[in-house]
């Protein structure tokens, strides 16, 4: 499992006082970067032959402003060309958003997922063992 701290800013408040809910997607998406770097140890997106397929979230608990949350990332599922990322959202010891990505190992030139190689297949499944 890969952890990430984040620190919520003031403008990612709502009228309701709390962290809106947009801004989940963004923090889950921060905490995959050590995910891509298994594709591009730079973060070239020239290099990074990956695609996002699709995002779930689901909000457990309001978030707050002025206490830091705790982002989890691990992988759930290894496909041919693709694998799922669950990720979840923690702030004062409690699961406030739980979410999954799926990515496509994918050549951009011929706009075809590809078969994931070896050595990516290997650092994922790595990630499974201790996923969130």
């Amino acid at each position: 499992m890969i952890t990430h701290e984040i620190f919520p800013r003031f403008y990612e408040t709502d009228a309701f006082g709390h962290i809106n809910n947009t801004v989940v997607a963004g923090w889950f998406e921060t905490g995959r970067e050590a995910i891509f770097r298994i594709f591009s140890p730079d973060l070239d997106p020239s290099r990074m032959n990956l695609i996002l397929a699709r995002i779930e979230i689901d909000f457990v608990a309001q978030i707050y402003y002025g206490h830091e949350v705790e982002i989890r990332t691990g992988v759930e599922r290894l496909g041919n060309s693709s694998f799922t990322v669950c990720q979840e959202a923690w702030q004062q010891g409690q699961c406030v958003a739980r979410g999954r990505a799926v990515q496509v190992y994918f050549d951009h030139g011929s706009q075809r997922p590809q078969p994931l190689p070896g050595a990516y297949r290997e650092a994922l499944a790595a990630l499974m063992e201790n996923k969130p």
